[in-house]
């Protein structure tokens, strides 16, 4: 609705001089009447202090908007589709084998946070955010140890990452059937352990009781046919020396099986070039979603089959599905990005009951093959007997 314009207004009449008088002087037109000046009350004492009160309150509250908090929130971050591209470039890229066409999705998702070094959070965004079901307040020492700098959080993220795609593309390969050779270097001892007696950072572990580790998984698969307790003998490599080394195994600390002390640093040899590259993401828990993402693009069959699917969870060489944070931030981060299946970590199932937003599927997984199997499940439409969490 338009405001007219004013009409001009009419031109007005202005009266003459009036005419002299005989022995009188001109006449003087008549001063115009002033009208009297209307002044505002003056304020009285209770209506100032309302004001100035108002004016405390509001610069109280502006203040609060952008004043820092002692407290980290945790929010939905972005998801990505490991079988796309980040600007231009594909997450995946695999040389040395065929690969195969997609018509799904599969994102990996992730958490933004705020009260990190060099981004603290306001009042108002932590008020913000205990009003939301998607966000967490928690305190800042819980999310970053103190003294951390920024890019200490950030060397540290960037590393998970690295070693997070190095784990993924080892356990897709061997899932796969592929043999990935591994030069198994000892970075340390467990204090306590016989081990730590006998092993020194730089010996090259090369088998157990006569059989021989080539690679990761056969050291896993030897080792877990020890008993707890048992003596083992190890080959061992130091200094370009070989030698065997008896050695008392002690027990896992879930009790599942045995374990020899020691920290391995592998060097690993891959059958195939797969690289992974995405920009502005760290930390471990998009191992699962990369693993899966391999898997899918050197498989002829379209596990996906046009199902958006996100995910979370690290992984390990051994394809061991590991619990992350952030799962209920993640979720919601999934469903706003389109999903309606998600794969959690079994691990993280306490987290998930509960507080799966509606609309979303959850799947409980604990390997990378219960992931294939579950994604495969979802393509063919047969998604509802999978395992889910409570």
């Amino acid at each position: 609705m338009h405001a007219s314009p004013p009409s001009p207004a009419a031109p007005s009449e202005q009266p003459g001089p009036a005419p002299e008088q005989p022995g009188s002087s001109a006449a003087q037109p008549a001063a115009p009447e002033q009208p009297e000046a209307i002044l505002p009350p003056r304020p009285g004492p209770r209506s100032a202090l309302l004001a100035g009160g108002m004016l405390a309150t509001s610069l109280l509250l502006a203040g609060l908007v952008v004043l820092p908090a002692p407290y980290a929130v945790q929010m939905p971050g972005p998801t990505a589709d490991v079988l796309g591209e980040q600007n231009g470039t594909p997450l995946i890229t695999i040389k040395g084998a065929t690969t195969y066409p997609t018509t799904g999705q599969l994102r990996l998702t992730t958490v933004s946070a705020t009260g990190t070094p060099g981004f603290p959070s306001s009042v108002a965004n932590v008020v913000r955010a205990w009003l939301s079901r998607s966000d967490l307040v928690v305190p800042t020492e819980e999310l970053v140890p103190p003294g951390q700098t920024q890019q200490q959080l950030n060397d540290l993220n960037n590393q998970e990452m690295t070693s997070s795609q190095e784990n993924a593309t080892v356990a897709a390969l061997t899932e796969l059937g592929y043999t990935v050779p591994a030069t198994l270097t000892v970075a340390g001892t467990t204090g306590g352990t016989d081990a730590a007696g006998k092993l020194k950072a730089g010996d090259v572990l090369t088998a157990i009781d006569g059989t021989k580790l080539g690679d990761y998984q056969a050291l896993v698969t030897t080792l877990g046919k020890v008993k707890p307790g048992a003596t083992i003998t190890l080959g061992i490599t130091r200094g370009g020396t070989g030698m065997d080394v008896p050695v008392v195994t002690g027990t896992r600390s879930d009790g599942s099986g045995a374990l020899i002390g020691v920290f391995i640093d592998p060097t690993f040899t891959f059958p195939i070039d797969v690289k992974i590259q995405i920009d502005g993401i760290g930390g471990p828990s998009a191992g699962m979603m990369f693993a899966l993402g391999i898997v899918d693009r050197l498989t002829p069959a379209d596990e996906t089959n046009g199902q958006r699917i996100a995910g979370t969870g690290t992984i390990d060489v051994t394809g061991a599905v590991g619990p992350i944070g952030g799962i209920r931030q993640k979720m919601a981060g999934a469903l706003r990005d389109g999903a309606t299946w998600f794969l959690a970590p079994k691990a993280n199932c306490g987290d998930v009951t509960g507080h799966v937003p509606a609309g979303l599927r959850v799947v409980a997984v604990a390997t990378l093959h219960d992931a294939v199997a579950a994604v495969t499940a979802i393509g063919k439409g047969t998604g509802s007997s999978l395992p889910t969490c409570g």
